[in-house]
């Protein structure tokens, strides 16, 4: 299973304080750990919501919002992409992380859909739409 693991931003991460020396040194390691595993997909930091934009919408309408943005518990700061065999081990390497905030930190788990958990919905045609979009990814 796929998951995506989500290092949840403090006020810190918001007011864009970089990570000591020894922090970088221990995350860089824990992801040798993952990498070596052979768990570890894809992985970044993010810089602060004051970086980036929202796009809302509503019917055919869009709307830009600039951040930064409410409710700094809420906002992502970092992320993994995982295969794991379930959410047990995902939460086993979560326990294992070096804490990547100065402070109290959180990181989230969450479980990525599938393919097959839109059986209902997919057809073989839109199936073959996502499986290019999948194979022109991959050959980059």
């Amino acid at each position: 299973m796929r998951v995506m693991v989500m290092v949840k931003a403090t006020t810190d991460s918001e007011a864009g304080m970089m990570p000591s020396t020894d922090l970088l040194e221990a995350m860089g390691r824990f992801n040798e750990e993952l990498a070596k595993a052979g768990l570890m997909l894809a992985g970044d930091g993010l810089k602060p919501s004051g970086q980036g934009k929202r796009v809302a919408f509503d019917g055919p309408a869009r709307r830009v919002i600039d951040g930064p943005f409410a409710e700094t518990r809420e906002l992502v700061a970092g992320y993994w992409i995982w295969e794991v065999k379930d959410m047990a081990e995902a939460v086993e390497w979560v326990k294992r992380c070096p804490n990547p905030m100065p402070g109290p930190s959180e990181i989230e788990i969450r479980p990525l859909y599938e393919m097959a958990d839109f059986s209902e919905a997919l057809t073989p045609e839109v199936a073959e739409i996502h499986d290019r979009a999948r194979d022109s990814i991959a050959r980059r």
